[in-house]
């Protein structure tokens, strides 16, 4: 347990240092997070061909989308590189090391039911009011039966009909308005972005309920805990998409803006 305790506050200095607050406010739906942890929907990986290579067509998004400041890009994404590998993943083994893989899934079921917020409100003001609606019941019951959202009691279930979901946040909103991606950027911990999904992430910071938590510290280090959790259990995922890639920095540049372009156009 104190080493427990050790870790989680390490990772909360390292997260206030960094000011990860706002980068990690959507971090259970993968829509805007670390380059380290993109791999975790069918989106993105269709963006990827049989060899690992991002595929490519003539006048697709990624030739669409200005990397104009690729200097500072590829910095940020070194430099977010060596976090993983140096300090964020030797910290999530050593807490998956002590916490089994059960209890990290009821987490991060926790903060994915937590999240709430910024998938209903991004679904009204997309027009889909039948996903938002299927949102509030998914999240009362996993609430109120689910012990809080640490059971998610929906998954699997049979439906009546089926209604589209996804995990909405601002940046897509902006899209499905209209907003064109803007320059492609990447943030350091938060990874792959764009000027349109950089002003969705503030949008979306205001709509996350650890924001509130007081006093500030505590509201950073709840948000590390969560990116602590995500990460252990995920571990392998980025250093597989990188090894297949020529330049690791155009493949998850190029794999991310069709992977951003396709949650748009849903």
């Amino acid at each position: 347990m104190k080493l427990l305790i050790r870790i989680l506050t390490i990772t909360a200095i390292l997260s206030l240092f960094a000011g990860v607050g706002l980068g990690f406010a959507a971090v259970e739906e993968g829509t805007l997070v670390a380059q380290w942890g993109l791999n975790e929907d069918d989106d993105f990986k269709e963006a990827w061909d049989a060899k690992g290579d991002p595929m490519t067509a003539e006048g697709d998004i990624v030739q669409q989308v200005s990397d104009s400041p690729e200097s500072w890009n590829r910095f940020w994404f070194n430099f977010n590189d060596g976090f993983y590998f140096h300090i964020f993943k030797p910290l999530a083994q050593g807490y998956s090391y002590i916490i089994p893989e059960r209890p990290r899934g009821w987490v991060e079921n926790f903060f994915t039911n937590l999240m709430y917020p910024v998938r209903f409100v991004n679904c009204l003001l997309q027009g889909k009011f039948e996903s938002a609606g299927l949102e509030t019941s998914k999240f009362i019951a996993n609430t109120f039966i689910g012990l809080g959202g640490l059971g998610d009691v929906t998954e699997g279930r049979k439906v009546l009909r089926e209604i589209p979901t996804d995990s909405e946040d601002f940046g897509q909103t902006l899209g499905a308005w209209g907003a064109d991606n803007g320059t492609y950027l990447v943030w350091p911990f938060i990874g792959p972005s764009t000027a349109r999904d950089s002003v969705g992430l503030v949008g979306d910071y205001f709509l996350t309920p650890a924001t509130y938590i007081n006093p500030w510290y505590a509201s950073m280090a709840v948000k590390s805990y969560e990116k602590l959790n995500y990460i252990s259990l995920r571990i392998g995922e980025y250093e597989t998409l990188k090894e297949g890639a020529l330049d690791p920095y155009v493949a998850l540049k190029s794999a991310y803006l069709r992977m951003r372009a396709k949650k748009v156009s849903k």
